[in-house]
């Protein structure tokens, strides 16, 4: 069910006025940011899709001033046992198997989609909770049902409880601290220490954004670069001299291999191409599946014109430049397949359509055979 519109979301101020005064800068607490929201998940259904396979959940336990970190896989039953403990369940990836979760993310196309990370839920019961902390990302924390206290601290002591399995801060010390019920939202920007507690039986959804460090970038870039640098010619010393000393590195194979590693450039081209794909690329445990009866190309056609297609929940498009990139891959369009494609890629999804570039279609279906899209099933 698509959430109505939500003046409120930024307590009434416009994107552009909260990106240039707290984006990145202050924390801010908005009351009613999406009024009708009670959440998306039940008890139950969060634990469920904890128990799933594909799922990326762990469990926080907090006992006798003991922490203690628990990944999935988990069993219904592991739960049973949680009762006389302090305990949160986090399940990551909401939005790669509830609809509902992706359209609740559309509430933050403001944010640029190269920067979103993903829509995480939390539960617990009263007084269940992860630890003061601090995040290296942004992040939004709406407040499904129940109520939760929230502390943030912007202090730049970051001394962390040596031997915990969290990052849980030392001397954490409350500068504010509010009760958010369902609707409420709070922003916190990247190194804020915050600690929620559940007053009651609560959940929180979590809408997380992505800020790689440059080193994982560099390092990351290198790698994309190995497939695609090209240098030729070959080692070779036909004036070779004898050395006293064997096993030194001689300057003349130094300067020749120096002079053939300078041939490798790039530019603003390769830079794009490369955050292109690596933005785009899923999760490692993130996996797509093929239609078991695939339509044909034509049906496929005639399917798209009279009920349109979506993006498949997990899968990521972003653009840049004629170039569109879905999943890790890289494709070169031409002006009316871009536009198109970039529809696609702003809202996840295609209505309705008599016409289409005939490129335009041929990725269409080939996305479609690769599980990254579907057609939109009839009502």
């Amino acid at each position: 069910m698509k959430m109505k519109n939500t003046p409120n979301l930024l307590g009434g101020m416009t994107a552009k006025v909260f990106l240039r005064d707290y984006w990145q800068k202050k924390p801010l607490l908005i009351r009613q940011a999406l009024p009708e929201f009670k959440g998306l998940l039940d008890r139950q259904q969060v634990i469920a899709l904890a128990c799933n396979q594909d799922a990326q959940a762990r469990v926080v336990t907090h006992r006798r001033g003991k922490w203690e970190l628990h990944q999935a896989p988990f069993e219904p039953e592991d739960f049973d046992t949680l009762a006389k403990t302090k305990w949160t369940v986090l399940v990551q990836g909401l939005n790669h198997f509830l609809p509902e979760g992706t359209e609740l993310l559309k509430h933050f196309n403001f944010v640029p989609h190269s920067r979103l990370d993903d829509l995480m839920v939390s539960y617990a019961p009263k007084g269940g909770g992860v630890g003061p902390h601090f995040d290296a990302y942004d992040v939004f924390l709406l407040q499904g049902m129940g109520h939760r206290r929230w502390q943030i601290s912007t202090q730049a002591d970051r001394t962390l409880i040596e031997g915990a399995p969290l990052r849980i801060l030392k001397d954490f010390k409350v500068e504010q601290e509010w009760i958010l019920e369902p609707g409420d939202m709070l922003y916190l920007p990247p190194h804020c220490a915050h600690n929620g507690i559940a007053e009651d039986e609560c959940m929180t959804y979590s809408i997380g954004f992505r800020t790689p460090s440059y080193q994982e970038l560099a390092e990351q870039f290198l790698v994309y670069l190995q497939d695609r640098v090209c240098v030729d010619g070959m080692y070779a010393d036909p004036e070779l001299k004898t050395q006293s000393h064997p096993s030194e590195l001689s300057m003349e194979t130094l300067n020749q291999v120096e002079q053939a590693i300078q041939k490798v450039q790039w530019g603003k081209s390769d830079i794009a191409g490369f955050l292109g794909c690596y933005l785009s690329e899923p999760k490692p445990h993130i996996f797509f599946d093929a239609p078991e009866k695939p339509l044909t190309r034509a049906r496929f056609s005639q399917t798209l014109k009279s009920r349109g297609i979506q993006l498949d929940l997990k899968t990521q498009m972003l653009c840049h430049q004629r170039k569109i990139f879905i999943n890790g891959e890289a494709h070169s369009v031409d002006k009316a397949t871009y536009a198109l494609l970039r529809q696609l890629a702003d809202t996840r999804e295609l209505g309705p359509s008599t016409e289409l570039p005939s490129h335009a279609l041929e990725l269409l279906y080939e996305w479609y055979l690769d599980g990254y899209l579907a057609t939109v099933k009839s009502k």
